[in-house]
């Protein structure tokens, strides 16, 4: 697994940068607050199913797609300081 992109820089880089949108004018749009777009797009909050759904409205893509991009970055963040070493292996009988 690589190191993945948090979903709002793939937000910044391919829709608000190139479209010239501001994180203000782009948080109207979506019907929430800047602060929690800039949330998004800073890295410091997750997208929710129903931000997925608004952004997949407003930009393109699917929900789906939004939605794996984070579960993406969740668990590679994850894998860099958990390794599960305090599970048991089970086998089946």
């Amino acid at each position: 697994m690589f190191d993945p992109p948090h979903p709002g820089e793939t937000l910044k880089e391919l829709y608000l940068d190139p479209l010239d949108l501001t994180i203000s004018a782009a948080a109207r749009a979506l019907n929430m607050t800047r602060s929690a777009l800039s949330e998004i797009v800073n890295s410091r909050r997750g997208i929710s199913p129903s931000v997925a759904i608004k952004l997949a409205k407003a930009f393109g893509g699917t929900a789906e797609s939004w939605l794996h991009q984070q579960a993406d970055f969740d668990l590679w963040q994850q894998t860099q300081t958990y390794n599960a070493d305090d599970v048991e292996v089970i086998h089946a009988a």
